[in-house]
């Protein structure tokens, strides 16, 4: 049976011994990007970092790459700008929808302004005399400025346009949501409808930036002459990926949910309730927070009946034993604390998860195959929890052989008001076989 990697070398990985790219985790650099920058994803990664890493990947022949957490679509972008073939999986709906409509970038252009001006001018004509929104809505914006977003939504409901032209516009109108809002809205994160923010931008005037800023970097793109093999993306579940064929993969790149306790469904409650896929909050278990990996205690409320089945998997037989020690610790741990927040059961959920995610990964990845995960570790209520690590060893016994960790930055040493004083790190974590 193959063996882990217990030597700290970067022996399978020369090439990337010398390389310094101490961003690559960041998506900042991206927004510089064109198409990459249409979209502020916080949770994403530099897509320099994976172009470079593709190029040098696509030279050794792997050009079958798969993200199982596709997010905006950097990793399928970046494959699609050299072209090989991708196939990204996003269980989130709305961030699904997000990446899909950067991956329209090959569009028609002409078309595109066509329908952009037709909408605009829709949306300027019809009166939108609603005063009674959802109750969200009514806290982030003016009443005046809530009906002039909600007349541009009912004119693209009404615009008789071709699908892709459809995407794109309700991508522009999606990402200018925020910017239009006076009170803490910035991209990705929770809404704060105490704070307030001092640049607004009139929705009909932001529209009409995006739409332009996005035909500008099509153009751009296009005229490049890039031959790209179109991406595919799924709104699938990575932990049982149904969309990708046994053995078609032998390249990931990929960064999962760490295991920090952010909520990626309330992080998008204002988007999904603008556009009718939500009505409150309480809707965001079912529709949203079912589909992805338990990465937050808001997810494993209800986890109590399940979680010795969880504990005692046999996908997590190889770290059962420390990962039981830190669920005790943390169950003992969260009395003491105001919140009591359930990360016991939120630590067993995610690393079930993550399992069932390499297993599927394994089924279609092909032997010899490299994956490259994105990864950080945590430390909830002080009580750490090696990640990288644990899932290199999962990894392995999935079937993979052999793991090593690449550490990039230091984690927990910036904020002043952080919780616990446990170093923590951020890095790659590279599993082959």
């Amino acid at each position: 049976m193959a063996k882990k990697s217990t030597t700290a070398t970067l022996e399978l990985f020369p090439s990337y011994s010398e390389v310094k790219v101490h961003n690559s985790s960041t998506f900042s650099t991206n927004m510089s990007l064109p198409i990459h920058g249409w979209y502020r994803y916080t949770a994403g990664f530099s897509a320099d970092w994976v172009r470079q890493l593709i190029a040098e990947q696509k030279a050794k022949g792997r050009t079958h790459i798969i993200d199982p957490f596709a997010g905006s679509g950097t990793v399928l972008l970046e494959s699609e700008f050299q072209n090989v073939t991708a196939k990204g999986l996003e269980s989130q709906p709305y961030v699904y929808k997000i990446a899909s409509a950067k991956l329209l970038w090959q569009s028609d252009t002409k078309l595109f302004i066509l329908a952009a001006e037709q909408l605009l001018a829709i949306a300027k004509t019809n009166s939108i005399s609603q005063e009674q929104f959802p109750e969200l809505l009514m806290k982030c914006y003016p009443l005046a400025v809530l009906q002039r977003l909600e007349g541009l939504k009912q004119a693209w409901i009404k615009l008789d346009a071709e699908q892709d032209q459809k995407d794109l516009l309700w991508f522009v109108i999606t990402s200018i949501l925020r910017v239009c809002s006076p009170v803490g809205t910035a991209q990705w994160q929770y809404i704060q409808p105490t704070k307030s923010k001092a640049k607004i931008i009139d929705p009909y005037v932001a529209f009409e930036k995006k739409y332009q800023d996005m035909v500008q970097d099509m153009r751009q793109m296009q005229q490049a002459g890039i031959a790209a093999t179109p991406a595919a993306i799924y709104n699938d579940d990575s932990r049982h990926i149904t969309s990708i064929d046994d053995g078609w993969g032998d390249l990931v790149i990929t960064s999962p949910p760490y295991a920090n306790n952010y909520d990626y469904a309330d992080a998008t409650r204002l988007e999904m309730m603008f556009w009718g896929y939500i009505t409150g909050w309480g809707d965001l278990q079912g529709e949203v927070r079912s589909k992805l990996v338990r990465a937050c205690t808001q997810h494993v409320g209800k986890l109590a009946p399940e979680v010795n089945d969880i504990l005692n998997d046999p996908r997590l037989a190889c770290i059962n034993a420390e990962l039981s020690q830190a669920y005790e610790t943390l169950k003992v741990e969260r009395l003491g604390h105001g919140g009591k927040k359930n990360y016991h059961f939120m630590i067993a959920a995610y690393f079930k998860d993550l399992a069932d995610v390499l297993h599927s990964l394994r089924r279609v990845m092909r032997p010899g195959s490299l994956m490259c995960f994105v990864v950080g570790d945590s430390a909830p209520y002080g009580i750490y929890v090696p990640v990288d690590r644990w899932l290199g060893e999962i990894a392995v016994d999935a079937g993979f052989e052999r793991f090593h960790f690449e550490k990039l930055r230091d984690r927990n040493v910036k904020w002043k008001n952080r919780k616990h004083t446990v170093p923590l790190h951020e890095g790659r974590l590279w599993i082959e076989g």
